[in-house]
C-alpha cells in the first residue's frame, strides 16, 4: 500500500527514483524495493524523509485511499458530532452496536 502510493505521488510530480533518492538522502534500491512490495515495513524516519521530497506528511502516506475518502465526505458537523461522542466517554464498540441497532430498527 505505502510502496503504491509512493510510486503514484512519485510520478505525479515528474520524478524518477533517482530525484526523490537523492533529495530525500535514501537508497534508490531501497525506495525502489518500498515501491515494488519487496520491503513492506519503512521506517517513520524515511517516510519522513520520502514525504517531505514528495510534499505529503506521513499521516497522508499511512492514510489509505478509502479512508481518505471517507473523510472527505464527512462535513464539519459529522465531525464535530464524532468528536462530541468521543470526548462524552462513548466507545467505539457502544457507537457501533448503536449504529447496528439503527440498521436492524431501519430493516423492520
Amino acid at each position: 500500500m505505502i510502496g503504491q502510493k509512493l510510486q503514484e505521488l512519485r510520478k505525479n510530480k515528474r520524478m524518477s527514483l533517482s530525484e526523490v533518492a537523492e533529495q530525500a538522502g535514501v537508497a534508490k534500491s531501497y525506495l525502489s524495493s518500498i515501491e515494488r512490495g519487496i520491503q513492506s515495513n519503512p521506517s517513520i524516519q524515511f517516510m519522513e524523509k520520502v514525504g517531505k521530497v514528495l510534499g505529503v506528511t506521513v499521516n497522508e502516506l499511512l492514510i489509505n485511499n478509502e479512508g481518505l475518502a471517507i473523510r472527505e465526505q464527512l462535513d464539519d458537523e459529522w465531525l464535530k458530532l464524532l468528536e462530541d461522542a468521543r470526548k462524552s466517554g462513548i466507545s467505539k464498540e457502544e457507537f457501533r452496536e448503536f449504529v447496528e441497532f439503527n440498521k436492524w430498527k431501519k430493516s423492520h
